[in-house]
Formats: structure tokens, C-alpha cells, sequence
């Protein structure tokens, strides 16, 4: 006998989200293959551009662990597009400096990235894409702005100091979704 499973009473948003973003990242990492680039590769650009940051620092901001960041620079620098240097303000920290080559294939991907996001919005009419754009915003600012910890586990994506850094990106994004509207 098989027992039958029990009723939703809510809308699966977990599958939703997740499904949705699942292809957003199939897309976006299609795309921006046709420029040699993985959307890591965009990702690590594209924050080593905006200050002086450690291989630490941007693989936080990635959510990508030591060897998947290792590989990521490592591809980085045998493309030309960036180079690991001594920091300016801290002699015992390495920064990864973005190359003029690095800056010019940022400059196209985060284009290539912009048209993948505008192309998934375009998909809805215009009253439903401002309404989504806005739940969405609300939700990462408030009742989804923080990882729940697991019982148990120490470190990782829920620790103190990778929290500083969503908090922070948290911030920078709700700041420039405020000054473009």
C-alpha cells in the first residue's frame, strides 16, 4: 500500500526560486561562455574591480571555497585578465588586481550579464516585472536577508565573517536598487 503524501497548503516557493534560478545559471553560464569567461570568472573580476580585495575576501563574495577560487584566479591568470600582487595596506595579504585586459572582458561580461537578467525580466509584462523585481527586494532585505545556521555546524557560509560580507553586499545592492529608481 502506498500512503499518500501530505497536502500543500502553501505555494512550494522553495522549488520556485530555486528552479527559476537554476536556469537564470544555466543561461548565464552559457552566455558568457562565448567569451571565455565562467560566471565565476565574471564574479571574481568584476569585485576585484570595485577595491582592493584578497583571494579570501573574493571568494566570500562568490560563495566559492579556497581550491574552487584557486582554480578560478589561476584561469584568470593564464588569460591575462588578472594577477595576484602584494596588498597596499597589508604586506602579509595577496589582492588579485584586475589587468587592462581583465578590465575590457569585465566591461563585456557584466554587459552579457545585464542582457541575461534583462532578457528573464522581459519575459513578464512590465506590471508584473516591477512587482516581482520588488517582492524579490523586500524579501532579501528582510525575512530572507540571513542564512538560518544549522545546529551544529561551525563556520562556512553561516559564519560570522562571511555574514559581515552578505551584509555588506546586502547593503551596496539595496543602496543602488534605491538610487536607480
Amino acid at each position: 500500500m502506498t500512503a499518500m503524501a501530505p497536502a500543500r497548503t502553501e505555494t512550494d516557493l522553495s522549488f520556485l526560486l530555486d528552479h527559476t534560478s537554476h536556469v537564470l545559471r544555466t543561461q548565464m553560464a552559457a552566455a558568457l561562455a562565448e567569451i571565455g569567461l565562467t560566471p565565476r570568472m565574471h564574479c571574481v573580476l568584476v569585485h576585484a574591480l570595485e577595491e582592493e580585495r584578497t583571494q579570501i575576501q573574493l571568494a566570500e563574495l562568490g560563495d566559492m571555497d579556497k581550491t574552487t577560487m584557486v582554480v578560478t584566479v589561476d584561469a584568470l591568470e593564464k588569460a591575462g585578465y588578472a594577477e595576484r600582487r602584494p596588498s597596499s595596506t597589508d604586506r602579509r595579504a595577496r589582492i588579485i588586481a584586475v589587468t587592462p585586459a581583465g578590465a575590457e572582458i569585465a566591461k563585456r561580461s557584466q554587459e552579457i550579464v545585464d542582457g541575461v537578467h534583462r532578457a528573464a525580466l522581459n519575459a513578464l509584462p512590465g506590471d508584473e516585472r516591477e512587482v516581482l523585481v520588488r517582492a524579490l527586494n523586500r524579501l532579501v532585505a528582510g525575512h530572507l536577508a540571513t542564512p538560518a545556521e544549522a545546529p551544529g555546524r561551525r563556520g562556512g557560509l553561516g559564519s560570522a565573517q562571511s555574514r559581515s560580507v552578505r551584509d555588506r553586499l546586502l547593503r551596496n545592492y539595496l543602496l543602488r536598487s534605491l538610487l536607480s529608481t
